[in-house]
Order: C-alpha cells, then structure tokens, then sequence
C-alpha cells in the first residue's frame, strides 16, 4: 500500500524554522502550541517534550509578558524542539525572545507600532537568521478592513496579510510564511488560494478556533484537506479544544490520508457488521492505545471477515482477516499463519511489534552500509 502522493505541490521558497525546513521540496511540517501558563517553566517543558514526542516538528510557545520572555529563556534550553514565541504589539518582547534563542517570530509588523521598531525587529530577525510568521486571524481584523468590507472576508484577509508582506518587503526582509485563518472554512480556503499565487514564500495552514476535538478535527480535516489537494500548505497547525498532543496526532492523520508524510502505524479496519469472526471494534481500540509510541510507517488491516478481509490484507505489510475456526494473518502480502480469537490483541501487538524492529534493524543497515 505504498504509494506516492499525486499532489503536485505549489513551490514555494523554503525558510528555515531552527533545523526544520519549511517550504520548497521540504515535508509539510506538522506544528502545534502550548496551552500551559508560559511562566510555569516546568509545565511548559513537560508539554512541549509531549509534543515532541507525538511528533510535533515545531512547537508555538505565547510570549504575551516579559515575564513570560524570561520564562522563554529558561525554557529553549531545555527543550531541542524548534520553538516559535507568539507574540503581539510589544516588539521589545520580541527583540528579548530573539536574544534568547527562539527559532521563529510569530508577529506582525504592522501591530508593533513606529518604523524604527519595526527595524529594529527585523534586524534583530535578520541577524539571528531568524524567520517571521505573518498570522492574519478573522477575528482580529484591522478596524479600517472591518468597516471597507463589512464582515471577515477571504479579500479582507488577503489585503491584511499583503499589507503587513508589504512592510518586510520595504526592509528587504523575505524569509517569513504566511497564515491567513478564519473559523470558517470556505473563507480560510478562499483566502489561502487568493494569496497562494501572489507571494512565494511559505503558507502555514490552519481552520483557526476550529471546536472541541470531534467537531475541530472534521473541521480542520475537511479545510486543510482541500488545500492541500492543491498543492497548497507547508506547514499546518490543526487548533483544538483538546489536549495539544491530540493536534500533532490528528495533523499526521490527515498528511497521511493523502500520502504526504507517514509516520506511526496506518491502520486500514472494517467497521464491522455480524460477519466478523473477531471484535473489530475492540481490538482496534486495544491496538491504537498499545501502539501509540510507534514512530515507524507501518500499514496494518483488520478486516473481520473473509469478504473484504484477503484482499485488504494483501495491501497491508501485515493484515488480518477474520475467520472460522481460526484468523489469518498475511505478512507482505502473503499468508503467514493462523490466530485465535484467544490472545488475538496480545500477538497481533507482538508481531506487528517486531516487524517494526525488524524494519528498523533494516534501516540501521542500510545506514552503516552508507556510511563505509
């Protein structure tokens, strides 16, 4: 079931968050933010090491105070993650976190006031190789913008990003991305594909204030699934009302739906009916939980019967197919061996775990081979 992507992806120039690429031929990177009290150093640590560990490649970090700028000095270095400090209006905060080590600016230069502290950022900025996020958000439109169109709209999004592109431009500054986000789905999408053939640098993807986790992550999946379809997107952030790991894991599902990036085990299942042989359902359940802390690509069928059962599991690096009196378990596309419906989670989570060793004993390999 390895197969490339058909998405021709827009070029874009590439920028450089800390070590993670963004943009160009780069893999779309897969971000998320905080949401502890910036000053509780050892919380903030503790999520952004979970973030990392469910895959995050960049972390957002609020630097509204600072306080909270101090607090940032003492977090970069305990975290190796690329960090981004979010901050608004004050620029002598970003000019402090820019000392401190961050890895990208999340401001924008038409909210910090006269030009000589717009300067006075993007030199900074420009010394530290230090990239800008220009995030353009419905609900925080310019009031001018608000009373010339009305209400949030795709061409009032875009006016305001152009305005704030306009003013890095002025300074010979190019390496910045761009966001252009709205709750609001046909609006988001609008204003990214009106800006996506107007610059070249970078679009960070994301439905802003998208809801809880089941409403957030059909929201989000069906916006940033659209755009990314075209080719659209280098980097994505999916915002929920949810624990900040779940929005790694959801960002991955939706790359991995359309072939973009893969990470974790890929599981294809049927959603069972009465010819199930076995408890789908469950053993789904058991399996996701126990195999949460698998990095490698893997994909996996249950299938509980024999209808679809064979031929999904031929697709699969490994597959099982419900049946009577015993399961089948193809590995690579062939049978492999039989399992009872006793212990079925227990050994499926056994092999699948050493074909991930097995693979990763694999790539060791090939490594060294390389490297003689």
């Amino acid at each position: 079931m390895k197969h490339e992507s058909p998405i021709k992806r827009r070029q874009s120039r590439q920028i450089h968050v800390g070590s993670v690429p963004v943009g160009g031929d780069a893999p779309i990177a897969v971000q998320s933010m905080t949401n502890t009290e910036t000053c509780d150093v050892d919380a903030t640590v503790a999520q952004i090491e979970a973030l990392q560990q469910a895959g995050a490649d960049i972390v957002r970090v609020s630097v509204p105070t600072m306080d909270a700028a101090e607090a940032f000095s003492k977090i970069r270095p305990r975290v190796s993650v690329p960090l981004v400090a979010d901050i608004h209006f004050d620029y002598r905060i970003a000019l402090k976190v820019a000392e401190y080590g961050v890895d990208c600016l999340r401001i924008n230069p038409g909210n910090i006031g006269r030009e000589d502290r717009v300067r006075a950022v993007i030199d900074a900025a420009k010394d530290r190789n230090i990239p800008i996020r220009i995030g353009v958000n419905a609900g925080s439109l310019e009031k001018d913008l608000q009373k010339k169109y009305g209400e949030p709209t795709p061409e009032a999004l875009v006016e305001s990003a152009m305005r704030h592109i306009d003013i890095l431009d002025r300074h010979d500054f190019q390496d910045f991305k761009v966001s252009l986000k709205a709750s609001e789905v046909f609006m988001t999408v609008a204003a990214y594909r009106q800006i996506a053939s107007q610059i070249e640098q970078p679009l960070h993807l994301g439905i802003t204030e998208a809801g809880g986790f089941r409403s957030g992550t059909v929201k989000s999946s069906i916006g940033l699934g659209m755009l990314l379809m075209d080719g659209i997107g280098d980097t994505i952030r999916v915002s929920l009302a949810a624990d900040p790991v779940q929005e790694v894991k959801v960002g991955y599902d939706i790359l991995k739906s359309l072939r973009l990036r893969a990470r974790g085990i890929n599981f294809v299942a049927c959603p069972s009916c009465s010819r199930q042989n076995f408890d789908v359902i469950q053993t789904m359940n058991d399996l996701e939980a126990r195999l949460e802390d698998v990095n490698t690509s893997l994909d996996v069928a249950i299938i509980g019967c024999v209808v679809n059962g064979p031929g999904e599991a031929k697709e699969a690096d490994l597959g099982l197919t419900g049946g009577s009196p015993r399961n089948l378990l193809y590995v690579g596309g062939s049978p492999n061996q039989k399992l009872d419906n006793e212990d079925l989670v227990d050994n499926l989570e056994r092999l699948i775990r050493a074909e991930v060793e097995r693979r990763k004993e694999q790539d060791d390999a090939i490594i060294a081979r390389a490297h003689d």
